[in-house]
């Protein structure tokens, strides 16, 4: 066993056995009662250290996936660009990762370490402890902690660094983003969430780096997207990733300006932020309607301007910006459908005559679509007496929406509406 770990005491780091979930101290304890070494790595020994309460908890073994497997017969093997057991208690589920190594050799499982162009593409080269301390991305990603004796096990000085709250990169910040470039996302992200300065080094080439992203899976992107937008840092995320010229390699031309977004952007993503600090559910598709909403306007004014009726002009609008944007980031098909669904119900709430105001309330996206058209009151103030009608039609019922609905009888989007002229038919003409 290596030497240069610092182990750190309960009395200095503060984290109870108890503190780690019942099913992996168990994992833990299994895996240490058969020869192996095991402890509690990665983002749960760094929440409890900054007083977050983890999620999930993910053990670092000594022992391969296949011996794993043989101690635990709930274990499941998954991946291979990274080997891993999953072992499920109910609905808790203990990723458990063999110690790697930073190199090719070892003892792998037939596999080995794969860099293309300096991207790392498979990993699976089991080393010490040590090397897979290394091998971490961040600082404060790299701790291990041990509930049997209830000791850190620090070899990067991961302590110092969230006892300074700060970010930093292990090794050389350029060598490791060219491995994988995702890590300059969760550098923002993780800066972001966590209220941490990033280390200079650690900041310095993200910006000239950004094109990395460019050559990433589009399903990856859409992966982390979600991690970077619904944690309830949405808008701070935003800002920062502009800063850094990342936005701009998720999100190509759907705006002039990146650091000056339309307002209906910065106030869906302020928007969804409150949401989840008040508990309540959000979706990415409402954020997804709002980044390509821009775009989708202005094509399918295009449209309506040769002739397209608006909410057809809408829909192929819609779908072309959801194709442009899949070659970056793959939207699911769940949510690009929602935007789209919002997208097309929005000439809808022109039209408030009679039963059809009825039929709109009753759609199935219509609080979405609605809560989109308050966004665009805000940038078009000429849609403020539509939006406030379709506040209060909400608010009242019976008689009182009977009235409203009368009274906006002949109005559509709060103009006259002209009286259809009967079309003329010709007499037949004799055969």
């Amino acid at each position: 066993m290596s030497e240069s770990a610092h182990i750190i005491p309960e009395k200095v780091h503060g984290i109870r056995p108890e503190s780690i979930s019942l099913s992996a101290r168990k994992v833990i304890e299994r895996l240490q009662n058969a020869g192996h070494r095991a402890y509690a790595v990665g983002g749960c020994v760094r929440d409890l250290l900054l007083g977050f309460q983890p999620k999930d908890f993910d053990v670092a073994t000594s022992a391969t996936p296949e011996e794993v497997r043989r101690l635990f017969r709930n274990a499941r093997l998954i991946g291979r660009r990274f080997r891993l057991a999953h072992i499920r208690f109910g609905r808790e589920i203990i990723e458990v990762a063999t110690f790697r190594g930073a190199g090719n050799g070892g003892k792998g499982d037939g596999q080995h370490r794969e860099l293309d162009d300096g991207r790392l593409v498979r990993d699976n080269v089991w080393g010490s402890e040590e090397e897979d301390a290394r091998r971490r991305d961040f600082t404060i990603n790299a701790l291990m902690y041990d509930p049997q004796t209830s000791t850190i096990r620090d070899y990067v000085n991961g302590h110092e660094d969230i006892g300074a709250r700060r970010l930093r990169l292990i090794g050389d910040p350029v060598t490791r983003y060219r491995e994988d470039p995702v890590r300059l996302l969760r550098a923002v992200r993780f800066q972001v969430k966590l209220d941490l300065s990033m280390d200079p080094p650690t900041a310095g080439p993200i910006p000239e780096m950004a094109e990395l992203l460019r050559d990433i899976p589009p399903a990856r992107l859409f992966d982390e997207i979600l991690k970077l937008f619904m944690n309830g840092h949405a808008w701070p995320t935003y800002t920062a990733l502009a800063r850094f010229n990342l936005w701009a390699q998720l999100f190509p031309d759907v705006f002039d300006d990146p650091r000056q977004p339309p307002v209906l952007v910065e106030q869906a993503l302020k928007s969804t932020d409150q949401r989840v600090a008040e508990g309540k559910p959000v979706t990415p598709a409402f954020l997804f309607a709002a980044f390509l909403w821009q775009r989708v306007e202005q094509a399918a004014d295009d449209l309506v301007a040769e002739g397209v009726p608006p909410i057809e002009a809408l829909a192929i609008a819609g779908e072309d910006a959801i194709v442009a944007q899949a070659r970056r980031v793959a939207i699911h098909r769940r949510f690009s459908s929602m935007a789209k669904e919002m997208w097309c119900l929005q000439p809808r709430f022109e039209n408030r005559r009679g039963r059809r105001a009825i039929r709109l309330m009753n759609e199935r996206r219509f609080r979405a679509a609605y809560d989109f058209l308050l966004l665009r009151a805000l940038e078009n103030p000429q849609l403020q007496e539509l939006a406030d009608w379709w506040t209060t039609i909400q608010e009242v019922d019976g008689d009182e929406r009977r009235a409203m609905i009368r009274a906006a009888g002949g109005r559509k989007g709060g103009k006259k509406r002209r009286p259809r002229r009967r079309k003329r038919v010709s007499p037949s003409k004799p055969g």
